[in-house]
């Protein structure tokens, strides 16, 4: 346990001096915890006794993050670490009052039976006057593909359709993606064998995403990205891939033409280990940070069913997959225009 904290310790003075050295250590630096979460779930996954999975709680519950709140919930139920885990919840919840959407008041409530005195009392404060926000929503449950349906060609291409011709294409979609999407163990896995999209059924104009991706090591040409508004893409690949230019990291938005469609640097773990995005897009601009790294900033991205028009205002999220294993988890979104 001593070894990984040095370790992780090690890792974000570098990192601290590296952003120094680029200039943006100030945008970096706010974000390592979306980083040190990634490191300490590995690290939760593999502990064995109720003293290191206490540590590793309480410094999940430090790394500020909306993502490690929902970690720590799965705790709260264990008669052993069930407290740790809503003190975590007390101090993120607590210490980000920009997390005030339905599932941090459900997680506050649930932490407050497990706490007591002034921690309990400030929650029930914060539940009395907070307010009706949606705040972040959960897109995948862990359970079904609830919520998801198959992909229809492309955004311009269904607005063209007429009801019946769309609601065919859909149902067979629909099938196909239900060969192709699994839920694995509370992960939404791709078990295809081509190219491939799982969409959601709502719609979005601007919002910020949060969701964790992994490639599988042993995937041949391990390869994914995100559509946003039902266009590519903010790229996932394996950055070994030099031979298709991968080596410049995931993240950049690969489909630009004219913007810039490569990541501001690399920041990608090893090949087979979870990583983490926060996307935000506003308008027709992006915003992209890997495992806590800004690597898109503010980036127009364009239209590529027809490079004359702008982006559309409104349409699904799609995971993409293709051609080789690809996980996803924790999948949320926020609305940003209501």
């Amino acid at each position: 346990m001593k070894k990984n904290l040095t370790n992780r310790l090690a890792g974000s003075i570098l990192l601290l001096l590296a952003l120094l050295i680029s200039g943006t250590a100030h945008s970096q630096i706010a974000n390592q915890g979306e980083a040190d979460l990634l490191n300490l779930r590995d690290n939760l996954a593999a502990a064995t006794t109720v003293k290191a999975k206490k540590d590793l709680l309480k410094q999940i519950g430090h790394t500020g993050t909306f993502v490690a709140m929902n970690v720590l919930a799965n705790y709260l139920p264990d008669q052993q670490l069930g407290k740790t885990a809503a003190e975590g919840i007390y101090e993120i919840a607590m210490g980000n009052k920009e997390y005030n959407g339905a599932i941090t008041r459900s997680l506050l409530a649930k932490a407050a039976l497990q706490l007591s005195g002034g921690k309990r009392n400030a929650i029930i404060a914060r539940l009395a006057e907070a307010g009706t926000e949606e705040g972040y929503v959960s897109l995948f449950n862990g359970k079904d593909l609830s919520g998801w349906k198959g992909l229809v060609e492309n955004p311009i291409a269904r607005a063209k359709m007429a009801p019946i011709e769309l609601a065919e294409k859909q149902f067979d979609a629909d099938q196909r993606m239900r060969e192709d999407w699994k839920v694995e163990n509370g992960l939404l896995v791709y078990v295809g064998h081509g190219y491939d999209n799982i969409c959601t059924r709502e719609q979005y104009g601007d919002f910020e995403m949060l969701v964790d991706w992994r490639l599988d090591p042993n995937g041949e040409e391990p390869d994914a990205g995100i559509y946003l508004r039902g266009t590519p893409q903010v790229q996932i690949w394996d950055i070994a891939r030099t031979n298709v230019g991968a080596q410049v990291g995931s993240g950049g938005l690969y489909n630009n033409q004219k913007n810039k469609s490569i990541p501001l640097c690399v920041a990608d773990r090893k090949l087979g280990e979870w990583n983490s995005f926060y996307i935000r897009m506003v308008g027709d601009k992006v915003t992209v940070r890997l495992n806590g790294v800004l690597v898109v900033d503010n980036v127009t991205l364009e239209n590529y069913w027809d490079r004359s028009l702008p982006i559309f205002p409104v349409e699904q999220l799609e995971l993409q997959a293709h051609g080789s294993r690809v996980y996803y988890r924790d999948i949320y979104v926020r609305r940003l225009d209501r």
